[in-house]
């Protein structure tokens, strides 16, 4: 059974999508439709910008929904999942991709959530870090013995077992990084993002896109979305949105999304969009399944 899935931000790099644009007729359509949206021309960026000026959250999170979406949009036929997921922003790519949001709808939510969350990032100082090598458990202990009002850390993403993303206020995270090697952990490595995506210093940005996605119309998937809040499969509109929200805020649970597709019936993903970071998680979660990109 078929499962696509679908990137989020840290995939990026500069050359993204220019083979599709070049030689794709849909795809160089949606691209300008794109930037028309958008009012400028992300693709001059996405082609040939600079690292720096693509590592933008607000340049990375559309970026990489138009390739992710423009990916699976030029598959035609061959696009026939049974159900999808995304990684945290790639959960907006899954929806459009399946229909549950127009192309329109879905970069307009994307630039809203980066704006928003560039806002948030500017008002404290946080990061994340990369914790591997320690049981969950573990590390939520840690993280729970750390965290309090104005000193966040929490567990971000669930990428797979032996890999966990912590996020938070920047001394929290430099503490809990501390523990976590004390503690064993193989690595523990603040990463080059802008901001402590899916914590509570998300809040602002959760309370500001939550107006733009209760605003905007969903469909019924035309197939199971699971959900990073959960990990579980999702086709009302009315709980989509809910998750959408709540997602900010919230960690992501891709582990649980993956075992829970593979549960279902799931034995090939394809991701779609840049890099394969997707590809490797799937592969430490479960060897038996196919993961592969786009052929």
């Amino acid at each position: 059974m078929k499962a696509f899935v679908f990137p989020g931000q840290g995939a990026q790099f500069v050359g993204m999508g220019k083979d599709l644009y070049d030689n794709n007729p849909l795809a160089k359509e949606l691209f300008e439709k794109a930037d028309e949206i958008l009012g400028y021309r992300i693709t001059d960026i996405m082609f040939a910008g600079t690292d720096e000026e693509l590592k933008q959250t607000k340049v990375t999170q559309p970026a990489v929904f138009l390739h992710s979406v423009i990916s699976a949009l030029c598959m035609g036929d061959d696009f026939s999942p049974a159900m999808v997921a995304g990684h945290s922003l790639g959960e907006f790519s899954a929806l459009v991709a399946a229909g549950a949001l127009s192309f329109e709808d879905g970069l307009k939510l994307v630039y809203a959530r980066a704006m928003a969350m560039q806002k948030a990032c500017d008002m404290a100082p946080s990061t994340m870090a990369a914790i591997v090598g320690l049981p969950d458990e573990k590390v939520e202990e840690v993280c729970a013995s750390i965290n309090k009002p104005g000193h966040v850390v929490v567990p971000a993403n669930y990428n797979c077992p032996g890999q966990l993303v912590i996020s938070g206020n920047v001394e929290a995270i430099n503490e809990a990084c501390e523990q976590l090697k004390a503690a064993g952990a193989k690595r523990a490595l603040p990463l080059k993002v802008g901001g402590a995506f899916h914590s509570p210093l998300m809040q602002p940005a959760k309370d500001e896109l939550q107006a733009a996605i209760e605003a905007t119309d969903f469909s019924a998937p035309k197939c199971p979305v699971y959900q990073n809040v959960d990990g579980k499969p999702h086709t009302d509109p009315a709980e989509i949105k809910a998750n959408l929200i709540a997602q900010l805020t919230s960690s992501v649970r891709w582990t649980a999304c993956v075992q829970n597709m593979i549960a279902d019936g799931a034995d090939d993903f394809t991701e779609c969009g840049p890099g394969k970071a997707l590809q490797g998680m799937i592969g430490r979660i479960d060897k038996n399944v196919a993961a592969h990109g786009i052929a």
